[in-house]
């Protein structure tokens, strides 16, 4: 069994166990989580389809680790025959969580 949910405006095809990374969630390690926003579900082929969501259907999460660091992007700008050159770097914080229950 798979359920697709909404977590924090991003779409996660998730099932039970799985653990992932989502934007940071500012809760404690060990904290229960749910999540309501379930857009699709599929039951061994029999596939619900939510208009926009599934009515009484959520994903119950725990945080493993509340904050955990991306790689480093680095975005570098340069305009031509100006000599103008710039380098910023960015790390994305992520919380990893695994998935507890799937109630579709």
């Amino acid at each position: 069994m798979y359920v697709i949910v909404e977590i924090q405006g991003q779409q996660f095809k998730v099932e039970k166990d799985q653990k992932l990374f989502v934007h940071r969630i500012d809760a404690e390690e060990g904290a229960q989580l749910e999540f309501e926003k379930v857009l699709l579900a599929d039951k061994d082929g029999n596939v619900t389809v939510g208009a926009p969501v599934i009515e009484g259907a959520k994903v119950v999460a725990e945080i493993v680790n509340p904050l955990v660091k991306g790689d480093k992007v680095l975005v570098f700008h340069k305009k031509r025959r100006k000599g103008h050159r710039k380098l910023n770097g960015h790390r994305q914080q992520f919380s990893q969580i695994v998935i507890k229950d799937i109630q579709a």
